[in-house]
């Protein structure tokens, strides 16, 4: 949406000041020009000396379309996803206590475990998750022939109406 709200606006400012304003001579000129609107580090009253009405008008409707709208929905976009990884944090922070806790019992030997044990443990949970694609081929086939074989029979039934007709 900032992206269609910037363009159109930048067609505008291209269009209306393109012969008044130094700036607004090429699309980059307009755009660097624009994206200083933005900072609020431009001299609108350049725009007001090439065009008395429109200059601040076309002012006006930037920054209350670009300024305003666009930037605190992109604001109130980031505070979202902020507040949904925190509440992710809270869900997740029982197993990043207990990995730690485990890691450190480890690490300090206060607890003797097996490696093998360990690995054989991390392979089970990895198997369990992951599908290996060979196993999977089976499935993938047979779904294969059946389209195949619809195809086919449909194929058949419109030679044979066909045929009648």
């Amino acid at each position: 949406m900032f992206t269609i709200v910037f363009m159109s606006f930048l067609c505008l400012f291209y269009l209306l000041f393109i012969s008044k304003l130094s700036e607004c001579s090429g699309l980059l000129g307009t755009a660097q020009m624009l994206f200083e609107m933005m900072l609020m580090k431009f001299d609108a009253h350049q725009l007001s000396d090439a065009a008395a009405f429109l200059g601040p008008f076309s002012f006006s409707l930037f920054i209350i379309f670009v300024v305003f709208i666009c930037m605190s929905m992109f604001f109130s976009i980031i505070g979202d996803n902020f507040r949904l990884a925190r509440e992710n944090i809270k869900d997740t922070n029982r197993h990043l206590y207990s990995y730690a806790l485990q890691t450190f019992i480890q690490w300090t030997g206060l607890k003797k475990t097996n490696d093998e044990d360990v690995y054989v443990q991390k392979d089970e949970r990895m198997r369990s998750e992951y599908r290996n694609p060979i196993e999977q081929f089976p499935e993938k086939v047979d779904q294969l022939l059946n389209a195949l074989n619809s195809i086919y029979v449909n194929q058949s039934k419109d030679k044979l109406k066909l045929k009648t007709l």
